[in-house]
């Protein structure tokens, strides 16, 4: 059966314990690309969004906006909804992918093909909520499935990822300081065109 994401971030959360947000966005990602592969259908019915920072479930962001990180808990989910399928999945991916932070996950997200396809060639900072669709995440993932000489997660060296998070982070920074200061060019114009006649004032 199809099931909400807040169900499946409800039995992550109890099985791993308090994370970041980031982090859980990427294991629920996960988990749906691998449940198309193994269940050949979805494991939860929401979309899944190619965010800057990685793939994103805009109803669970809904609930945690504001917090870098969740508790062990998640009310907005019922872990009894899920059945012995549903959470093998979510199980098995947690077995091989919640070893890494959240910064790991959303750079190895950034290497695959359905964030990157997309998100149609925009720059790794541009905002977007371009939908990740089913179709690609069941053709990527089984294909890497059935691929001999795919990298397994649990093998990959994950200093490049590390370093390439570490630049993407860097890149973001870069990236707000611009906006914040165009922001702020803009507010000083626009008092300037109100103040103009300081005359009126006095």
């Amino acid at each position: 059966m199809t099931v909400s994401a807040h169900d499946v971030a409800a039995h992550i959360l109890q099985r791993e314990g308090p994370m970041s947000a980031m982090k859980l966005q990427k294991l629920l990602y996960y988990s749906q690309s691998w449940h198309l592969v193994w269940a050949d259908r979805p494991l939860f019915r929401e979309e899944i969004q190619a965010w800057a920072n990685g793939p994103v479930v805009y109803e669970i962001f809904d609930q945690h906006r504001g917090r870098f990180s969740v508790g062990g808990s998640w009310p907005a989910g019922d872990v009894s909804r899920l059945g012995e399928i549903e959470k093998a999945t979510i199980d098995t991916v947690c077995d091989h992918y919640s070893k890494l932070t959240g910064q790991a996950l959303s750079a190895l997200t950034h290497s695959e093909d359905p964030w990157r396809n997309a998100r149609g060639g925009l720059p790794a900072t541009a905002r977007s909520t371009a939908v990740i669709s089913l179709e690609s995440m069941a053709g990527f993932y089984g294909a890497l499935a059935q691929d001999a000489e795919a990298e397994v997660v649990d093998e990959i060296e994950w200093g490049e990822y590390a370093d390439y998070a570490e630049d993407y982070a860097e890149e973001m920074r870069a990236e707000m300081a611009r906006e914040y200061e165009a922001e702020a060019r803009e507010y000083e114009a626009e008092i300037a065109r109100e103040y103009e006649d300081p005359s009126q004032y006095m």
